[in-house]
């Protein structure tokens, strides 16, 4: 049989059929109830003019602080093809009524017309970096064609930016949903309209506004309202709402696959060692079966992340193989754990960068990290953690005891709330044996590196970035990845 031959018999999938194009005018102003002003194709959707890329729909969103529409010209400057308004305007464009009701009719035009298996991804801590490894190895599964949320566009815009952006051709769609408040999920997966739901864990995130952790597991759980009945939830054994989790699942009448370190878990650690990579090596009981996969990001958080990719990928019809193998290439995300070696006087020195994002779960994890990474000293700079309301000076506090854990050589303490910890190390002495760590409070990032600068980075430095994401300690992380410029 020759080439030709063989190509005119190969065989024709509905997929094939469809559009290359992510939109086109004619379907934008159909599930809109808008008018077209133009033929035009679109093979993206963006929100920020100074992300938009050659051929992007803008959708110019009106807000109470500012209007996308004041920001036409630099979304066509940087390639836009078209824009969804609510006024007429000299460039193509779809008109409507209501540019947020817009996005949210194309996107669920986007999940009406795809057959791709939907994955929702919820928790307290670890959400986005799960997302992430979610998607690398569901695209690796399907050679290419898993779509994903970017970044953490988790909220009542992201989510719909996310679905408006997935290709009709997509075979997985990984989306991540997350809350400040009962009810906001609930809200998100309605759109998103998952096949699998997974939770990640259960932490006192947000507890400001939910007022307790079963609060806390309740909101979480809002996420099975999306599912139709035989979906699955992927939920985490260890966690001391599981009951509670498991109940709200079974009571939408999902299947559910449990992950973690307890024995009733169906996807269950049984061994783990440090890897050549920083990373580990890990041996997992799945029924009758065992896995053993590399995990390049460091941690033990990151096993039991890795638990609950390859329960996800296995409910969703995933390859898991090809989940261990994308697993073993993951690098750490900006602000979530992104590893830099920089040039210091005497050698490298390694920064981590947490600053993006911190709960008292999160930071324990990591300081537990920290502890366990080989360096000749180990530095810490750790900002408030937000939205623990009436919790915060007792949260903040209670970390005196995974910072000395950690064996600290220098610690700044940064943002108001962090003068609980600082307080707490005062009183417990921690200074008495050694003298070490020498810590120090701040009330900004500014200071943070003024005081970095002078107690001085060296060659075999270890030194952990992490607090919340208003605090801007991403300053501190690009200073120090700029240590000797």
């Amino acid at each position: 049989m020759t080439a030709i031959r063989a190509l005119r018999q190969w065989p024709q999938r509905r997929r094939d059929q469809l559009p290359a194009a992510l939109w086109d005018a004619t379907v934008i102003a159909e599930v809109t109830g808008g008018t077209a002003s133009a033929d035009f194709l679109v093979s993206g959707v963006e929100i920020d003019s100074r992300d938009v890329r050659s051929g992007d729909l803008f959708v110019a969103l009106s807000g109470e602080v500012q209007d996308g529409h004041e920001f036409l010209d630099a979304a066509f400057a940087n390639g836009a093809t078209a824009a969804l308004v609510d006024r007429a305007v000299p460039y193509p464009h779809v008109l409507v009524d209501d540019t947020m009701a817009a996005l949210r009719a194309l996107a669920a035009a986007a999940r009406q017309r795809t057959t791709a298996r939907i994955v929702g991804v919820t928790g307290s801590v670890g959400k986005t970096g799960v997302k992430e490894a979610l998607f690398a190895a569901l695209d690796r599964s399907s050679r290419g064609g898993a779509h994903r949320s970017v970044r953490s566009y988790n909220n009542h815009v992201g989510v719909p930016l996310s679905l408006a952006r997935m290709a009709a051709h997509a075979q997985f769609g990984v989306f991540e949903m997350g809350m400040n408040h009962a009810g906001e999920i609930a809200q998100l997966t309605a759109q998103v309209r998952p096949h699998v739901a997974l939770i990640t864990t259960i932490a006192p995130a947000h507890i400001e506004n939910l007022g307790s952790i079963e609060a806390i597991a309740d909101a979480k759980a809002e996420i099975f309202r999306g599912l139709a009945p035989g979906g699955t939830a992927v939920i985490p054994a260890d966690v001391p709402q599981f009951e509670q989790l498991r109940q709200a699942a079974e009571l939408r009448g999902l299947q559910i696959l449990t992950f973690g370190r307890s024995a009733h878990a169906d996807v269950r650690v049984m061994d783990m060692i440090p890897a050549a990579n920083g990373g580990s090596l890990v041996t997992v009981q799945f029924g009758e079966r065992r896995l053993v996969y590399s995990i390049a990001e460091p941690g033990e958080h990151w096993v039991i992340n890795s638990l609950a990719v390859m329960a996800t990928v296995h409910a969703a019809g995933g390859d898991m193989a090809a989940a261990g193998l994308a697993l073993a290439e993951m690098g750490g995300l900006k602000g979530r754990g992104a590893r830099h070696r920089v040039n210091a006087p005497g050698g490298k020195a390694l920064v981590i960068d947490e600053s993006y994002n911190a709960n008292p779960a999160s930071m324990r994890a990591t300081l537990g990290q920290l502890a366990q990474t080989p360096a000749g000293r180990r530095i810490a700079v750790l900002g408030s953690m937000k939205e623990l309301g009436d919790f915060a000076d007792a949260f903040h506090a209670a970390l005196a005891e995974p910072v000395r854990d950690a064996g600290l050589d220098y610690l700044v303490l940064v943002g108001p709330e962090m003068q609980a910890l600082n307080r707490e190390l005062l009183r417990s002495g921690i200074q008495a044996v050694g003298g070490k760590p020498e810590f120090v409070h701040c009330a900004s990032a500014a200071e943070a590196v003024v005081q970095l600068r002078q107690f001085g980075l060296i060659g075999g430095d270890a030194v952990l970035v992490k607090g919340s994401n208003s605090l801007g300690l991403n300053k501190v992380v690009d200073d120090l990845i700029h240590w000797d410029a």
